[in-house]
Parts: C-alpha cells; structure tokens; sequence
C-alpha cells in the first residue's frame, strides 16, 4: 500500500509544482492587461485635453476675430450715422431759414437778388451825390 499511495503522491507534487508556473504566469498577463488598459486610460484623456486646449484657442481666435470685425462694422456705421445726422442738420437749418425768410410779398428764391439790387441802387444814388459834390 505504501507504494500504490506513494506513487499517488508524486504526481500531485508535479501538478502543484506545475500549476504554480501557470498561475504565476496567468498573473503576469492579467497584470499586463491591466497595465495596458490604464496606459490607453491616461493616453486617452491627455489626447482629450489637448484636443479640448486646441478646440478652446482655436474657438478664443476665432471670437477674437468675430469681435474685431463686429467693431470694424460697428464703427463704419457710426460714421455712416453720424454723416447722415449732419445731413439732416443742415437739412433743418436750410428749412429752418427758408421758414423764417418765408414772406408773403417777396419771392424765397429771388430776396437775395432783390437785396442786392437795392444795395447796388443806393450805391449808385451815392454816387451821383458824390459827383455832384466834386
């Protein structure tokens, strides 16, 4: 009996002398997928900050750029405004004189040359006295 049992018994130490190669080596592997897996982890997210970094200057450059642009026009209006403002302006004031020569008796358009002819009658009036006084 002792021999059937002893034979029995060595190969069971062979086995657990085996099975402990294979489970150092499973665990090896496990480990190795492990490590990989946290590897692509962390390289995922440093490419994700740098594409969110990129995204954010990119999209900073362009609004940058939209602001310029927005006040480039908003200025060229308000030259345009304030152009147009003196227009009207001098529109009023043109209006406003014309409203205030306005009279019944005299023509708007011709009270400027009426003046001037009354001017140059009485120059000339001057000048007669002048001659006649030499």
């Amino acid at each position: 009996m002792k021999a059937s049992t002893g034979p029995t018994s060595a190969p069971s130490r062979t086995m657990k002398k085996d099975r402990l190669p294979v489970r150092w080596f499973l665990l090896f592997w496990i480990l190795l997928i492990a490590l990989f897996v946290y590897a692509a982890y962390e390289y995922s997210q440093r490419l994700q900050e740098q594409t969110l970094s990129a995204l954010q200057t990119q999209t900073e450059t362009q609004m940058a750029e939209l602001r310029a642009d927005y006040e480039n026009q908003f200025s060229e209006l308000n030259g345009q405004v304030a152009a147009l403002q003196n227009k009207v302006d001098s529109f009023n004031e043109l209006l406003t004189f014309t409203k205030d020569n306005a009279n019944n008796k005299t023509d708007n358009s011709n009270k400027l040359y009426t003046q001037l002819n009354e001017v140059k009658a009485q120059l000339s009036q001057l000048q007669k006295k002048m001659d006649l006084l030499k």
